[in-house]
């Protein structure tokens, strides 16, 4: 069947998107299951909470499909929709004048290196209590990095988007998402190693 066919597993983002402007429900529906668990990551990293960060990705999706036909592909399909993710999560935290904060994922734990973090396996209280503390300071060391740097480093580590994808999301250089990213990092661990946690 043509629906069965457009939500199949080797169609790329751009036949499924043609494929959705043609009126196959089964293909927008391939884009979802596709990206809903990256749109959330990096929802949730700016807007701080399950259901904020649910809304955000529910929202950005409906926001994709409205303007679906006028999607010119300059750009790859999950480009785009990680830009109006991140777009969508800040207008809801400047609507609130808010600015939660999250736990860190593994992902961004693992960009700090593995000399930040304790041992993975947690068995006893004492590792419990010292990796939800390094999670902590993590979580809050992160808040403190300027915006246009934690947009990189979300980006990047939890939207798992290349120095090109985030180029074109924040209309800027690729030299300039590395020299970004370098500086998040550089930051992330001054301020841990400030804290005491490095």
């Amino acid at each position: 069947m043509a629906g069965e066919q457009a939500a199949g597993p080797t169609m790329t983002d751009e036949m499924l998107v043609q494929s959705t402007l043609s009126g196959e429900k089964a293909a927008f529906r391939e884009l979802f299951d596709r990206y809903r668990a990256g749109a959330y990551r990096v929802a949730y990293r700016f807007v701080g909470n399950h259901e904020d960060a649910m809304d955000v990705a529910q929202e950005a999706f409906v926001k994709v499909h409205r303007s679906l036909a006028s999607f010119e592909q300059r750009s790859q399909f999950r480009t785009w929709l990680m830009r109006i993710v991140t777009n969508t999560a800040l207008d809801l935290r400047r609507s609130r004048g808010s600015s939660p904060t999250a736990p860190l994922s593994d992902e961004i734990v693992e960009t700090l290196g593995e000399e930040s973090q304790p041992e993975r396996r947690v068995e006893t209280p004492v590792e419990r209590m010292e990796y939800g503390e390094l999670r902590e300071a993590l979580k809050r060391a992160l808040e403190r990095l300027s915006v246009a740097h934690r947009r990189v480093f979300v980006l990047h580590a939890e939207g798992e988007l290349t120095y090109r994808e985030i180029a074109e999301i924040e209309k800027i250089s690729e030299g300039t998402v590395m020299s970004r990213l370098y500086h998040a990092r550089k930051n992330l661990q001054k301020i841990l190693s400030n804290a005491g946690v490095l």
